[in-house]
C-alpha cells in the first residue's frame, strides 16, 4: 500500500471532524498490514497530504482504492452524506461516475472480516467507467 491509498483513507475517515474508533482501527489496521508503523500514521493523520493526480492507477488499483473508501465509509455503521460526497469525488478522480459509489455500496460490508465477491464488484465498476 501506497502512503497515497492510506492518505486517501483517513481523509475520508476525518471528512465528518470525528474520526471514529471503528475508522481508526481499520486504518491502523490497514496501515500496519502493510509495514507503517504508529509513528506514520500518527504523522499523516496530523497532517493528512492533498489527494494528488490518481489517473496513472492500473484498472485493478483504481477499483482497490474505490472498494477501500466505501468500506472505510461504511466502517462505522453511521453513513455521512460528507462521507459520499468525498467517495463520489474520489471515484470520479479514479475515472469512474460517480454512480458507481451507491452501486458498490449495496455490497460492501462495513465489517471488514465479512468480504464480498470483488471479482462481482470489480465487473459491476468496470461499467461506470468514463
Amino acid at each position: 500500500m501506497q502512503k497515497k491509498q492510506l492518505n486517501i483513507l483517513i481523509q475520508l475517515a476525518t471528512i465528518d471532524s470525528n474520526l471514529a474508533g471503528k475508522e481508526l482501527k481499520l486504518i491502523e489496521s490497514i496501515a500496519h498490514a502493510n509495514g507503517y508503523n504508529d509513528e506514520d500514521i500518527k504523522e499523516l493523520l496530523r497532517q493528512p497530504q492533498p489527494i494528488g493526480e490518481l489517473a496513472t492507477l492500473t484498472d485493478e488499483e483504481r477499483f482497490e482504492y474505490l472498494y477501500m473508501v466505501i468500506q472505510l465509509m461504511k466502517v462505522d455503521g453511521q453513513v455521512f452524506k460528507s462521507e459520499i460526497n468525498f467517495c463520489e469525488d474520489i471515484a470520479q478522480k479514479l475515472g469512474y461516475k460517480k454512480q458507481v459509489v451507491s452501486e458498490l455500496s449495496k455490497n460492501i460490508y462495513s465489517d471488514p472480516k465479512i468480504t464480498a465477491d470483488r471479482e462481482m464488484l470489480r465487473q459491476k465498476a468496470l461499467r461506470y467507467l468514463n
